[in-house]
């Protein structure tokens, strides 16, 4: 399995830096190149979209690792399951919210676990 193609949502927060870490080290190892989405919905704004994609750009500069970025909206998990059969792997981030916190607001990452029609890596920030 090459994972030469890789998908990295993003929505510009602390979570998902050290899932933008992972997938730059993944691309470092197999020689293939990241994609960055921001999926907006009705609370994101066009400055924010932009600035995540952007982050993930400037870490790929800073590495030699081509980085294409992708702003798109509806709903964040609908959205990056509905892209996964372009990619060879997903690797996203998680809140690592449990109880009451997850049922309320639910886990986009487990949705996109279920749903995609690629791997999945999901990492977990330390902080």
């Amino acid at each position: 399995m090459s994972f030469q193609n890789i998908l990295v949502p993003t929505d510009g927060s602390e979570f998902t830096k050290a899932a933008v870490a992972k997938a730059l080290e993944l691309a470092e190892i197999t020689g293939g190149h990241l994609t960055a989405l921001y999926v907006k919905d009705k609370y994101s704004t066009d400055e924010t979209a932009k600035a995540a994609v952007g982050y993930v750009s400037e870490q790929g500069r800073g590495r030699n690792i081509p980085v294409e970025e992708c702003i798109m909206s509806g709903t964040p998990a609908e959205v990056i399951a509905g892209e996964s059969g372009k990619f060879d792997v997903i690797v996203m981030g998680t809140l690592g919210r449990t109880g009451l916190k997850k049922i309320l607001v639910g886990s986009v990452a487990e949705k996109v676990t279920k749903l995609a029609e690629c791997p999945v890596i999901v990492v977990r920030n330390s902080e």
